[in-house]
């Protein structure tokens, strides 16, 4: 009786090894590139509770699980969601319900647009963003007289496509109080023959825009499900919004709470004294969705406007060399309190003198290799004597490669040849701790992630040009450019142990595309689409 009793007891236990598995999801007959640290491939993946359950073979997770639902990709490729190292989300939206003039050939070309906009919009604030006069055969800022002309009684502001400077009309300069000679730190207010030509340049801008009457709630969660959306179909499943003020933050924490918002961000508070307070007070932020555990902090302007600081006058404006937008004092001192409470410091810098600044700031609190990640954004033009200090403080050069292939047509006659050859140094700037996060600074460049990849690996434009590659020795290899996109955007984040790749255990952010980024012509990775994009493991993107 004794051994009967033994014998079932073995059937029993033999009939539930044989059992299937329960998940969630399993896709199968894929593509699949893992990004793990060996840079592994796999056909099949089960999700379950919203994190990877296994990754292999189709024929042998097929045998081991029974899912709730199950994808045949037909051999379709599968990468981590994409992580966009650099963006302004919050403002996207806020950009969505503008005057779009990006891509305009010329001031006439905004004019006119802006009058078919006002037009569809009859009260209130004329808001546009995008015009970049470098696309203009007459490569000057823009004067306001026509604007004046065209909308006497209504607030015109129309941002540049960096953000970093804007046009506004008479009615809302006198709105901001703005008069000629009007001088500040961090910012211009240009003036002609002693007359304002309504351009504002970095910290000037904020003149007018503190005027502007804000969205309502209501008008603000439609628009930043719009622009989640928008990148969901393209691939993104985790965005780093830099420069943000608490409020934004707990509105953001509000709407993904309520499932309105399903996007992940990685928040970096924007300087100000409130934001320090609040986040010294509270401490990092870490929920399903939302990160905060950093600060976003601005050396100086964009080259594009020349606001960029720089340690020799600009090529094309010799008596001129741009701006810090705070004194060195200051950077020093938010390094400071940074430091002492162990948060992550991410510094905007663009230009040469900029850089060297912030890098030797940084020095002065990180001592040498460290793992606080403190980054700095853009890290465009940097002197030939301080690359190595990237390394030496484990520094993180945090890029955006579609700004070398948007700049390449002026930024030469900004810098002149010797100095072009240290901007735009993605390879040489990866050396320098091995990693290497990308993103794409949205809205000032498109969201798309393939944007990012093809710059980043062939450093041409949509147009192929130019023949070779822009500085084509300072391209990524497509291991490295992919890796930027996922395990090294999310390592930036303090993340990589949650996202990035596709292994066990990490969350189920993956995305669907119809070609291999791997081996697909330059055109072809231009052009990939997105069938789905999963976050958490839930279907947020289906190419209809």
């Amino acid at each position: 009786m004794k051994n009967i009793c033994l014998f079932v007891c073995l059937l029993a236990t033999l009939g539930a090894g044989a059992q299937k598995k329960k998940v969630d999801l399993l896709l199968f007959n894929a593509h699949i590139y893992t990004v793990d640290k060996g840079f592994s491939r796999a056909t099949a993946l089960a999700i379950h509770g919203g994190r990877i359950a296994d990754v292999g073979n189709t024929q042998a997770l097929l045998r081991k699980y029974d899912p709730v639902q199950s994808v045949n990709v037909n051999g379709k490729y599968i990468y981590p969601g994409f992580i966009d190292a650099h963006t302004h989300f919050y403002r996207y939206g806020l950009m969505l319900q503008l005057a779009i003039l990006v891509g305009t050939s010329s001031w006439d070309e905004v004019l006119q647009r802006l009058q078919s906009f006002a037009a569809a919009h009859p009260e209130g604030w004329i808001a546009g963003h995008g015009w970049d006069q470098n696309d203009w055969a007459v490569k000057e800022f823009p004067d306001k007289a026509r604007l004046d002309q065209l909308f006497p009684d209504r607030p015109v502001v129309l941002s540049r496509i960096d953000g970093h400077a804007v046009i506004a009309n008479q009615r809302a300069l006198d709105l901001a109080g703005i008069t000629p000679g009007y001088t500040l730190e961090g910012g211009e207010v240009e003036t002609r023959n002693g007359r304002l030509t309504g351009i504002l340049i970095d910290n000037a801008t904020r003149l007018v825009y503190a005027k502007m009457p804000a969205p309502t709630e209501a008008q603000m969660a439609a628009t930043l499900q719009k622009a989640q959306a928008n990148c969901f179909a393209v691939g993104l499943t985790t965005v780093d919004d830099c420069g943000l003020d608490y409020g934004q933050v707990l509105f953001i924490d509000s709407l993904q709470k309520n499932g309105r918002l399903k996007m992940r961000i990685y928040a970096l508070l924007s300087d100000a004294a409130p934001n320090y307070n609040f986040l010294f007070d509270r401490g990092t932020i870490k929920t399903e969705r939302l990160h905060v555990r950093g600060f976003k902090v601005y050396a100086d302007g964009a080259l594009g406007s020349r606001g960029a600081s720089l340690l020799q006058p600009y090529t094309d404006k010799p008596d001129w060399s741009g701006f810090l937008l705070s004194s060195a004092a200051h950077f020093d001192s938010v390094a400071s309190i940074i430091a002492a409470h162990g948060f992550q410091m991410c510094t905007h810098a663009i230009g040469d003198s900029g850089n060297r600044t912030i890098l030797n700031i940084y020095a002065r609190y990180l001592k040498g290799p460290n793992d606080l990640r403190w980054r700095i954004e853009h890290a465009q033009v940097i002197d030939e004597s301080d690359f190595d200090l990237f390394g030496r403080y484990g520094i993180i050069p945090s890029v955006q490669p579609t700004h070398a292939t948007s700049d390449m047509y002026w930024a030469g006659a900004r810098l002149g040849p010797a100095r072009i050859k240290d901007a735009y140094a993605y390879e040489r700037l990866l050396k320098q701790n091995g990693w290497l996060p990308l993103g794409t600074d949205f809205p000032v460049e498109d969201i798309s992630p393939f944007k990012t990849f093809y710059a980043a690996v062939f450093r041409i434009d949509a147009k192929g040009f130019p023949a070779g590659g822009f500085q084509k020795e300072n391209a990524l290899t497509r291991e490295q450019a992919l890796r930027g996109m996922t395990i090294w955007a999310a390592r930036s984040n303090f993340e990589e142990g949650e996202k990035g790749s596709l292994e066990r255990g990490k969350l189920a952010d993956l995305v669907i595309l119809d070609n291999d980024l791997m081996t697909a012509p330059a055109a072809a990775v231009l052009n990939s689409q997105v069938i789905a994009t999963y976050v958490n493991g839930e279907k947020v993107y289906q190419k209809k």
